[in-house]
């Protein structure tokens, strides 16, 4: 990695604007655990059984970016980006992705979702969620998608581990 070139949160900002850029944080942190590396480097799956990989949960990421923001507020119907079904797995199968591939989609959906949050007038706007048949508030769906960012970048940081063969004490 070549350094740490993140934006932090304010640390006395408004509720909106701090989710807004611990999201963008965390957003930032997935793309810097990718950084420097080849395709290979990007494909290579942790240990056995599991096939998780960076480039997968770069892939991954953009189906939640896309499921939280575009089907909850735009398209309910919109499809997944790698599954023609609801199947979040299928992303992590980055065995013939690139990271050209898997960036693009993820950058669109991140930028999809910047403009949504952006043009809607308050966190209490509401959305449909099919796959709960509930509706939620954009606040829940932010607060939703920055914990999957937390969890995932948790796991990019043993991944990262990994790939720079960095043995654990």
């Amino acid at each position: 990695m070549n350094g740490d070139h993140r934006t932090g949160p304010p640390l006395l900002g408004g509720e909106r604007d701090t989710l807004r850029a611990f999201l963008d944080y965390h957003r930032a942190t997935l793309a810097m655990k990718c950084e420097g590396l080849s395709d290979e480097e990007l494909r290579q799956q942790s240990m056995p059984p599991s096939t998780l990989s960076l480039l997968g949960l770069v892939r991954h990421m953009a189906e939640v970016e896309r499921t939280w923001f575009r089907r909850v507020f735009e398209d309910n119907d919109a499809p997944m980006v790698w599954s023609d079904e609801i199947d979040f797995q299928a992303a992590y199968d980055a065995s013939r992705s690139t990271r050209a591939e898997a960036f693009a989609a993820w950058e669109a959906e991140v930028e999809n979702s910047r403009r949504i949050e952006r043009e809607a007038d308050a966190l209490e706007k509401t959305g449909h969620q099919p796959r709960w048949g509930e509706d939620v508030s954009l606040r829940m769906v932010m607060v939703h998608v920055l914990l999957e960012y937390g969890r995932h970048n948790g796991h990019a940081d043993f991944l990262r581990e990994g790939v720079d063969g960095v043995v654990g004490a």
